[in-house]
């Protein structure tokens, strides 16, 4: 939904008003929602300081959508993964792979339409259910790929021997999972 057009400026002042400068007016979150629903990129200013505040404003628009009661979109075992990978080694990673995700997301958005209207109540349901099967395996496969280590940690945890035993083995499974990771990306390169 990115367009050329500069964003919109929302100025927000000290006693929490938020003061669209396109429209001369003040708007609330819910306004602000809908700004987002229709494409429109606006970026939130600290009126006093001048600090760009708009990824905070963003987080509590989320945060009131989600406090609406039917309307929880993040399942909470997301929520607690997303909280852990704060301070990780993969922090850097997280945000470049979750706008890949929406972005796939979003493309595959009028597929999953087509097919909930073709399949009309129960199907329309399955359909869904298989998408986000689909999604979150690629999803898994992603991190799996970005993080060799995690593979190895699991097989230790699980008390899995590995074949030379000790340091080495564990070394060895190491080089073989970064040789398959690499295998992997040349792979999807390719497919783009």
């Amino acid at each position: 939904m990115a367009s050329d057009k500069e964003p919109t400026v929302i100025k927000k002042y000290a006693n929490r008003r938020l003061y669209h400068t396109g429209t001369s007016s003040y708007v609330t979150l819910e306004d602000l929602a809908g700004l987002v629903r229709n494409g429109e990129d606006f970026v939130v200013y600290d009126a006093k300081s001048g600090d760009d505040i708009t990824r905070s404003v963003l987080a509590q628009i989320i945060f009131e959508e989600e406090s609406k009661d039917g309307q929880n979109l993040l399942p909470i075992a997301f929520l607690r993964q997303l909280i852990r990978f704060y301070g990780d080694s993969m922090q850097a990673l997280v945000p470049r792979y979750l706008e890949f995700s929406m972005d796939n997301l979003t493309q595959d958005q009028n597929k999953i339409r087509e097919q909930m209207s073709k399949a009309f109540g129960t199907g329309a349901i399955d359909a869904l259910q298989a998408q986000t099967r689909a999604n979150m395996a690629m999803f898994t496969e992603a991190f799996r790929l970005f993080n060799p280590f995690a593979a190895a940690a699991a097989a230790k945890s699980r008390g899995e021997a590995t074949a030379k035993g000790g340091e080495n083995g564990e070394l060895g499974d190491l080089k073989r999972e970064l040789t398959e990771m690499r295998e992997r990306l040349d792979r999807l390169a390719k497919e783009k």
